[in-house]
């Protein structure tokens, strides 16, 4: 059995999710793990060398995790042959700056979602990743939930017949800063920092959709700044100019209808920060960020309309669990295994550049729909 060794430049990674998805739960699961396992009994060994802006921040994650290379250099870091793969969860404004640059130097890019604050620029990094010849994914992290890989079990398994529509619900309080600290950076609420919900969770919708449900033919937005003035992280105000929740309809070409709220300014009484209802003829499914529920045609209750008597009906109590048949990884562990056997010429990897472009496309189609208050198709993007 070889071991291969696949360095790996890791840019942002002092950031919450570059910290704790893709180094902690991602790279250095898999190092502590032994490695990626391959086909023919071979092993890859990601070895990462994290690269941040303050040198004091990034060598005390570098020691706490127990990874010895680490440098505020960029620049000295694309330059090293011995390090194939670039990784970046920065800032989405400064995204493509850094992917270019690491494009150029031959290096394979990953890198999370947005891919950019704009269209024009996400396309350019597609042509400029086809033209260098590098290999190239984006992360898409919810196709490997547990609740949404049981969703799409039984839409293979034909549980639900003819899909008619889909409900979704995500989001959370993110809290306002004077009560209690906020869980988010202050950036996410200001547009000219590259914030608002529109485009950080329709990139997501976008992949979700399209995968499980089926291609997006049109879009229905309405965005909203709910609450106008936070705190940031010094406790200062600040005016909130990025929308804080998104309103979405989605017209698929296949006839299913997919409605999608998105909001850091609701309180949670549902079963998960994100839930899925998914309802067709033959049987309907909810799910979370881990559990599925269903309820088929023929276990559908008949429920009595009588606003006059307490209902003392459980409609919770009428809905089964999807068991878990198999072992769940973290979600965006299992891409980067994916990603990382892909560079080293086992598989494909379909989720790549223009994926995140398409999440991009969506963003800009839906605000535009917000700002001229109508439906707006989705064109197929040409590169």
């Amino acid at each position: 059995m070889a071991e291969y060794r696949v360095g790996v430049v890791m840019n942002g990674v002092t950031g919450r999710m570059g910290m704790n998805q893709h180094l902690i739960r991602s790279i250095v699961a898999i190092r502590d793990q032994g490695g990626v396992a391959l086909p023919d009994g071979d092993r890859l060994m990601p070895d990462p060398l994290l690269v941040g802006r303050d040198a004091e921040k990034v060598a005390a994650l570098a020691r706490r995790v127990g990874v010895s290379r680490w440098t505020t250099d960029l620049d000295s870091a694309l330059a090293d042959p011995n390090d194939a793969v670039f990784f970046d969860s920065a800032t989405t404004q400064g995204r493509p700056g850094v992917l270019l640059k690491a494009i150029a130097a031959g290096k394979h890019v990953y890198c999370e979602k947005p891919v950019s604050v704009d269209l024009a620029s996400a396309l350019e990094l597609v042509r400029a990743a086809r033209a260098a010849g590098v290999k190239h994914g984006v992360v898409q992290d919810k196709l490997w939930l547990p609740g949404v890989r049981k969703l799409a079990m039984l839409r293979d398994a034909g549980f639900f017949g003819r899909v008619l529509s889909v409900r979704g619900e995500f989001g959370y309080w993110v809290f306002e800063g004077d009560l209690q600290p906020a869980q988010r950076p202050s950036w996410n609420y200001r547009a000219e920092d590259g914030g608002g919900i529109i485009l950080d969770m329709l990139c997501h919708w976008r992949y979700l959709i399209d995968n499980v449900f089926g291609p997006i033919k049109s879009v229905s937005c309405l965005g909203a700044t709910h609450i106008p003035e936070r705190r940031d992280e010094r406790g200062r105000p600040y005016e909130a100019t990025a929308d804080d929740a998104a309103y979405a309809t989605f017209e698929l070409h296949n006839g299913v209808i997919v409605q999608m709220n998105s909001s850091w300014t609701v309180r949670v009484r549902r079963d998960d920060l994100l839930t899925l209802q998914v309802d067709g003829v033959l049987g309907s499914a909810v799910a979370g960020l881990t559990d599925c529920r269903t309820q088929s045609r023929v276990n559908t209750p008949r429920p009595v309309w009588n606003p006059d008597v307490r209902n003392s009906q459980d409609y919770h109590a009428d809905w089964a669990f999807v068991p878990d048949t198999t072992t769940y990884e973290n979600a965006f562990k299992a891409q980067w295994e994916l990603f990382l056997k892909h560079v080293h010429g086992d598989g494909e990897f379909p989720w790549d550049l223009l994926e995140g472009a398409r999440g991009v496309q969506l963003v800009e189609l839906g605000l535009q729909s917000w700002r001229e208050r109508r439906w707006v198709d989705v064109p197929e993007l040409d590169v």
